[in-house]
């Protein structure tokens, strides 16, 4: 998803785009060969499978923690800005007001303690010239996602139960892709940044939003809470994210999610997957 949009952001630049099958970030060799000649790595690459983290978490340290630890080195030694995708998942959920972006990381569950890792490896090995990007609850055009399964569900179910009692910000992959690119070309300072689109909503409101935009009937969404989804992993209940960093770095933040969640939908970004 991120990856496709980023290309699209970055169209007339020369670029080098390169899929898990050619490029394996765990092989610090070739992370080394790759990266060589570039002025700025992009890292969209990631282990995600929140819940089969949970049993493999050595893997998804593996690729979130040790993967970005080898990009980054690379990155300094190519003299290349490096910005690396991570996610509310380092905090614990517990909070009522949004995270700054440098409240203590706290991760809750396997994925999150894997992304933390990379998070800390990266500054720590390259701190001068890496952007750590979080995000959170995203969706596009270009991969599955929560939704495009909203709208796939809507097609053979008269309604849909999705939970309430979770809140954070749903993120257009476009915009946050146009964000990235801005955030390189702006000569902003290198650091912590939070990518998400403005504003905050739960799952429940966000199903009735994509069901508005989709022309469907949002009554169809009906509300639940978390104790019907039992999941392997633990899901932080409050992923609100904070945007002060773009302020003092002279860029606004990003737009609001229903702002963005309307042009999507015009775009044609949202389709039943």
């Amino acid at each position: 998803m991120l990856g496709q949009d980023l290309q699209r952001a970055l169209a007339g630049r020369d670029v080098t785009a390169l899929t898990r099958a050619e490029l394996d970030i765990t092989d610090a060799d070739a992370v080394q060969e790759a990266v060589a000649g570039h002025d700025v790595v992009f890292n969209a690459a990631a282990y995600t499978d929140v819940d089969g983290a949970e049993a493999h978490e050595r893997t998804a340290r593996e690729v979130n923690g040790g993967g970005v630890h080898k990009l980054a080195d690379a990155a300094r030694q190519a003299g290349a800005k490096f910005v690396t995708m991570s996610t509310d998942y380092v905090f614990d959920g517990k909070g009522t007001t949004p995270y700054p972006e440098d409240a203590p990381r706290d991760p809750i569950n396997a994925y999150g303690r894997s992304k933390a890792m990379g998070e800390l490896s990266a500054l720590e090995v390259y701190p001068e010239g890496t952007y750590i990007v979080r995000t959170a609850w995203l969706y596009g055009a270009d991969g599955p996602n929560f939704a495009s399964t909203m709208l796939r569900l809507a097609t053979g179910n008269p309604t849909v139960s999705v939970v309430d009692d979770q809140v954070g910000q749903p993120t257009w992959s476009a915009d946050l892709a146009g964000r990235l690119v801005a955030l390189v070309d702006s000569g902003a300072p290198a650091g912590i940044y939070h990518g998400t689109n403005s504003g905050h909503t739960t799952w429940f409101g966000f199903a009735q939003a994509v069901f508005e935009s989709a022309g469907l009937d949002p009554a169809r969404v009906l509300k639940t809470d978390s104790a019907t989804f039992v999941r392997p992993a633990a899901r932080p209940s409050y992923s609100v994210l904070g945007h002060e960093r773009w302020t003092r770095a002279g860029l606004a933040p990003m737009r609001g999610w229903r702002e963005a969640l309307t042009a999507a939908a015009a775009s044609g970004a949202l389709v039943p997957r």
